[in-house]
C-alpha cells in the first residue's frame, strides 16, 4: 500500500475521532496527517514524512489549539436585559422600604424594595441595584 494512502486513512480516523471528542487536538493531528500525505505524494522518504508529521503536529498543538480554545471558552462580553441592570446606580424617586418604593434607572421608573428589609431609603438618595425580582429592583444605599 502506498504511503500516502496510509496517511489519508490516519487523517480520516483522527477526523472521525475528533467529532466524538470535540477537543480540537485530534482534528489538528488529522490535519497534520493530511499534510504528511501530501509529502508522501511528492515522494519524500518515510523518515522525512515522520519529521513532517511531528513538526506539523507540534505546531498545531502548541500554536493553533490554545488560540482555538481561547475563542471557544470566551465568556459573553456584555450582559443583556434585566441582568445588565444589576450593579448599576439608581435614583430614589419615592421613599424605599422593605415593602415598596420607586427608583429611576436610566430614565425609567421602577418599583423597588430595600435589599435589607430594615432599611428606609429617603427620596433623592442614590442606590445600587443588587438584584431584579420580576419588575421590582432590590436596592441598597450607596455610602
Amino acid at each position: 500500500m502506498a504511503d500516502w494512502i496510509v496517511w489519508v486513512i490516519l487523517a480520516v480516523v483522527l477526523g472521525v475521532a475528533e467529532i466524538f471528542t470535540l477537543t480540537a487536538s485530534l482534528g489538528l493531528l488529522g490535519a497534520a496527517a493530511l499534510l504528511t500525505a501530501l509529502t508522501a505524494v511528492v515522494g519524500l522518504p518515510v523518515p522525512l514524512q515522520l519529521l513532517c508529521f511531528a513538526a506539523s503536529s507540534a505546531a498545531g498543538l502548541m500554536v493553533l489549539r490554545p488560540i482555538a480554545m481561547r475563542h471557544i471558552k470566551q465568556r459573553p462580553l456584555q450582559r443583556f436585559g434585566v441582568e445588565a441592570l444589576v450593579g448599576k446606580p439608581a435614583y430614589v424617586v419615592s421613599e424605599v422600604t422593605g415593602r415598596d418604593g420607586r427608583v429611576r434607572i436610566g430614565g425609567e421608573e421602577w418599583s423597588a424594595r430595600a435589599y435589607d428589609e430594615t432599611l428606609v431609603i429617603p427620596e433623592g438618595a442614590t442606590v445600587d441595584i443588587i438584584e431584579i425580582e420580576g419588575a421590582t429592583a432590590l436596592v441598597y444605599p450607596r455610602e
